[in-house]
This record gives C-alpha cells, sequence and structure tokens, in this order.
C-alpha cells in the first residue's frame, strides 16, 4: 500500500512539474510580446466590424469563412457601439487584424483591412485575404505583414 502511495503522489508531482514549465513559459511569452501575439500564435487573430447593423450578415458571412479556415476571427455586433468605437476596441484587445465591412465591401466582395496598429491595408477580395492570412499562420512568423 506503501509502494502505491508513492506512486500515485510521483505521477501527480510530475503533472504539477510540467503545469508549473507551461505556466513559466507563457508568462515569458507573454512579456516578450507585450501581448501583441504574432498572428500564428494569438488568440485574437480577426475582428470583423460591420459598419451599420445592416451588414451585420456580410460580416457573420466573412466569419464563417475564415473560421472554416481555422482563423480565429470574431464580430462585433454591437449597435450600440460607434465605428469608431467597436475599431478602437479591438485595437485595445490586441486583434492582429481589424476587417471593416460596409456596402461598398459587400457589393464587391472585399473587407478593408487595418491592423492593431492602425495601419489601413485597404480593400482585399475575401479571397485573396484568406490566402495570405492562412500563409500568414502556417510561415510562424513573428511579422504581421
Amino acid at each position: 500500500e506503501e509502494a502505491s502511495n508513492r506512486r500515485n503522489r510521483g505521477s501527480s508531482g510530475i503533472n504539477a512539474e510540467y503545469g508549473g514549465t507551461i505556466e513559466r513559459m507563457t508568462g515569458i511569452l507573454t512579456e516578450h510580446f507585450a501581448g501583441k501575439w504574432p498572428f500564428w500564435l494569438s488568440p485574437r487573430q480577426v475582428m470583423v466590424i460591420p459598419v451599420m447593423p445592416m451588414f451585420n450578415d456580410y460580416a457573420i458571412q466573412i466569419r464563417d469563412k475564415l473560421h472554416n479556415q481555422h482563423i480565429v476571427i470574431d464580430t462585433d455586433l454591437d449597435d450600440g457601439a460607434t465605428l469608431n468605437k467597436k475599431v478602437r476596441n479591438a485595437q485595445l484587445a490586441q486583434y492582429n487584424f481589424i476587417f471593416v465591412v460596409g456596402e461598398k465591401e459587400q457589393n464587391s466582395g472585399t473587407v478593408n483591412v487595418r491592423t492593431r496598429d492602425n495601419v489601413v491595408h485597404g480593400e482585399h477580395t475575401i479571397e485573396d485575404i484568406t490566402e495570405k492570412l492562412i500563409r500568414l499562420r502556417d510561415s510562424k512568423s513573428n511579422v504581421d505583414n
């Protein structure tokens, strides 16, 4: 019985060591990146923001398409917030990319792309931006360009 107790304590001790190591590594990475995770590692890769509630369906369509490609993507469908407030919230939350969509984008099948640092990259087709995000994710690069 005593040997059995030692074995049980020993295995849980090993598991605790791994947990501590993972926590330390996560802390080191968080400090290193200062919350600005590279795209491939980011828990908040893309935010889609419709300019008005009438474009919510288009934003959801984009979200679903990129989600199916294993991109971490959210939509801000808060009708009570202004466009500027939604963009600012996404920047503060450190989303790597922010897609703004309205009538022009819906009619042309595009998204207006900006980064969390408020650099505007302009309009891109959904197909082109999807390919770019997949390449960026798979390259495991620390540069989000």
